[in-house]
């Protein structure tokens, strides 16, 4: 048997099996329909963490500020900011009273720790309901809050939300930061659909104070500067606690990295914490590029030796088409139609700066928050 022949069966094999994942695993996700959401109007606690976000803090605030939900605070942290970050919190807080700053000084044993003002802020908070979004983000509608919280009850405890970016047009690399977005939440939404929830984003995340508290916060993983949503949720996480939310009412939106230097070394932070996923969420995902990988290589080789090209066609189109079918439906359902076109020309971009991503992790750490 020639060694072209085992890399066509290879090749089949790894392309089934992607089949699968697509239909069975992200079919879960991209099929399915909204839940309906409680009519809850428990008080909420909105959590904004920011460093050095003056620009950010004036420019979105107001949309949280205006939100259309009966009672809910603002915590504002300013982590140990040196630009105007805490006048601009105080400007708001005297025009409204339901905000609360906490102005966080920076110590030796946690200087740059994003998880240490969380901490500071979720124990200033007054309310169980939890919150997240970032400074530089904004909620498309008035009622981004009580979707979110309408997912609460008394078996979930924790809503993973969608966080987009804002599109700019005619721009490939901006399609690329949002490809990355989109199959990022496909990705997690699926998992939890399957009961294998592993992580949240915390531009749009919420979650009990009680739970936070029964897992004595950040504390396992608080020498890890990055991980204040992801290794978190992969944490506490169970089959059952975890509710997602993607309503189109329920997003919030934030400004792409204009950079790709910028978007390269916000991914090395983001990647770098998932060396510390539990060991079956890791096994998945790493499961899941190498197919990715593997399929792509495996077609450029036999496409250009043209070894069974019919069978290569054949098994291509399939993988394609069941793609296009997932990956298309999620982004209708996650405001991100414009991106189904180039759907398999922004995934081979994407692994090969996901594979260069690996490979400068290895060889240094990537710098955190700031």
């Amino acid at each position: 048997m020639q060694i072209l022949d085992i890399l066509l069966y290879i090749f089949i094999i790894v392309a089934c099996i992607q089949v699968t994942i697509y239909l069975f695993i992200y079919g879960r996700f991209s099929f399915s329909k909204p839940t309906k959401t409680n009519l809850n109007t428990t008080p909420v606690s909105v959590i904004v963490c920011a460093k050095n976000e003056a620009e950010n803090l004036e420019r979105f605030l107001p949309a949280i500020i205006q939100q259309n939900y009966p009672e809910f605070e603002l915590v504002l942290i300013n982590d140990a900011s040196h630009d105007n970050t805490l006048e601009v919190m105080q400007q708001f807080a005297e025009l409204y009273d339901n905000i609360k700053i906490v102005n966080v000084k920076p110590i030796e044993a946690f200087w740059g720790n994003k998880k240490y003002a969380l901490t500071l802020g979720i124990k200033a908070s007054k309310h169980d309901l939890l919150l997240f979004t970032d400074a530089d983000c904004k909620p498309v509608s008035k009622y981004w809050i009580s979707e979110m919280v309408g997912h609460f009850n008394s078996h979930k405890s924790i809503v993973l939300g969608f966080g987009a970016h804002t599109r700019i047009k005619n721009s490939f690399f901006n399609k690329l930061i949002r490809f990355e977005t989109l199959t990022t939440a496909l990705r997690y939404f699926s998992f939890t659909k399957i009961g294998m929830s592993y992580m949240g984003v915390g531009r749009n995340l919420a979650y009990k104070k009680s739970l936070f508290f029964k897992v004595n916060g950040f504390i396992d993983h608080m020498h890890i500067k990055s991980g204040d949503d992801d290794l978190f949720i992969n944490q506490v996480a169970t089959t059952k606690n975890v509710s997602i939310c993607f309503k189109k009412n329920s997003f919030t939106t934030s400004p792409a990295k204009t950079t790709f230097k910028e978007w390269f070394l916000q991914k090395r932070r983001h990647v770098s914490t998932a060396k510390y996923y539990k060991l079956k969420h890791k096994i998945a995902l790493a499961l899941i590029y190498s197919l990715q990988l593997v399929f792509w290589v495996l077609t450029l080789i036999l496409l250009v030796t043209k070894h069974q090209w019919h069978w290569v066609i054949i098994f291509l189109s399939i993988r394609l088409m069941a793609q296009y079918i997932t990956v298309g439906a999620a982004s209708k359902k996650l405001n991100s139609k414009d991106l189904i076109v180039s759907i398999p020309f922004l995934e081979i971009f994407l692994i090969s700066i996901q594979l260069f991503i690996f490979i400068n992790n290895l060889v240094s750490k990537p710098n955190h928050w700031k």
